[in-house]
């Protein structure tokens, strides 16, 4: 940009004073060839001999009379007899006069008896273009130098947020209690990224936690059936355990067994499930025989609790879905209202928007309301739950298996329980 301007400059005034130059040439020129003038250069008198001159010609190149230091013709008679016909200008050099001459020459009076030359060194021209060009080749050196400390001091100002941020980035640690990166006290681009990591980092420094107490709460729950095998194992080894002791115990031992098996299949669902590598082979699935087949699975188990399964759904409901990891999300949610609910349990399923939902609500105190929140997550149980048989998984592989298959899982009313899963039309 500023060697644009510069030369738009410099070509400007070049074009300014070659104009007054030719300005002069046609005035001295005007003066010389006055119909009433005789073809004599007696009189003439020059600004400045140095640097002017005037020739009189005649048309076959012979000097007639001159005056200034011009010595020899101005123009070939080549040029002289075009001269004779229209007005000649030209740039050229000559002996005896410093740096180019501007030349311009026309016929004098009407009977073409000579041509008068008029010429003007370009000396003070040359000189004005190049003071002009070295002002602006050195200002515009200062200019650019300045312009780049400027720059430098504007950039390490702006970037100083910035650099703040990369010195604590290297410090930063997903610990509770770390303060994130520090923010300009600004309102523009560098502060908005700036709150972007900080959240980033609030959601890793989630997901650690959530990771932490996942492994703490794994290791308690695979701590005690552990211990409740080797317990039972060693009463068992005793050499004065009976047979029914023995039987018991070894029983006992396949029972835990059994609730390892199925803690580290749960287990793994989940991290499939948080890798989106949780298998689903989705199918037309009708969702009557759907809950029709998950309350008979549980009916036995109702009724001699004294409660029943009941299941109301919108005629011809369908979705395509995987029906083995659906069931398996339904039963454990009658498995959950089973267990911590009361009364009577309803499956319901009925057309939503973009898709369908499935309610499981039963008549129970439900959640209390710390715990709703994180109903779904792993390993999150009540006060009453910790002193049942489950280990906090079901509902965590609720929400996975609706995720897998683009749904969600959430809790609709906390008194009494309702627990809702939305599943699209068909899984994408």
């Amino acid at each position: 940009m500023l060697a644009s301007a510069a030369l738009f400059v410099y070509l400007r005034l070049r074009a300014d004073l070659d104009d007054r130059i030719d300005a002069s040439l046609d005035s001295r020129l005007a003066a010389l060839i006055e119909p009433q003038r005789q073809l004599s250069l007696a009189g003439v008198a020059l600004e400045d001999p140095e640097e002017t001159f005037v020739q009189l010609m005649s048309p076959t190149g012979e000097v007639l009379d001159s005056v200034g230091t011009l010595r020899g013709p101005a123009l070939s008679t080549a040029e002289v007899r075009r001269a004779t016909a229209e007005s000649v200008t030209l740039e050229r050099g000559f002996p005896g006069v410093d740096g180019r001459t501007r030349v311009l020459a026309h016929l004098a009076g009407g009977d073409g008896a000579a041509v008068v030359v008029v010429g003007q060194s370009l000396l003070d021209r040359n000189d004005a273009l190049s003071n002009v060009f070295y002002s602006f080749v050195i200002g515009g050196a200062v200019a650019i130098l300045f312009a780049s400390l400027i720059g430098y001091l504007l950039a390490t100002a702006g970037l100083a947020p910035v650099e703040a941020m990369r010195r604590r980035a290297r410090e930063v640690s997903l610990s509770p209690s770390d303060e994130g990166l520090p923010l300009p006290d600004t309102h523009d681009e560098i502060r908005r990224l700036g709150e972007t990591l900080n959240e980033m980092l609030a959601r890793l420094r989630a997901a650690f936690e959530r990771e932490s107490r996942f492994v703490a709460d794994a290791s308690h729950e695979l701590r005690t059936p552990i211990a409740i095998i080797k317990t039972e194992l060693e009463g068992a080894l005793q050499s004065a355990a009976s047979e029914a002791s023995v039987h018991t115990s070894l029983a006992a031992a396949v029972e835990e067994c059994d609730r390892l098996a199925q803690l580290a299949e749960d287990l793994l669902v989940i991290a499939r499930a948080a890798d989106g590598q949780l298998p689903v082979r989705p199918e037309t699935t009708q969702v009557a025989e759907l809950l029709g087949g998950v309350r008979d699975r549980f009916a036995g188990r109702a009724t001699r609790r004294g409660r029943a399964i009941l299941v109301e759904v919108e005629p011809d409901l369908s979705l395509i879905a995987d029906p083995l990891r659906l069931r398996q999300a339904l039963g454990n949610l009658v498995e959950n209202a089973l267990r911590h609910g009361d009364g009577d349990i309803m499956l319901v399923g009925r057309g939503a928007a973009g898709g369908l939902e499935i309610d499981v609500a039963d008549e129970g105190p439900g959640f209390p309301p710390h715990l709703a929140a994180r109903a779904f997550e792993r390993f999150a149980r009540g006060d009453r739950a910790r002193t049942g048989e489950g280990v906090g998984l079901g509902l965590a592989i609720v929400q996975a298996i609706a995720e897998a298959h683009g749904g969600r899982a959430r809790v609709v009313d906390i008194a009494p329980t309702t627990l809702r899963i939305w599943l699209p039309s068909a899984v994408t």
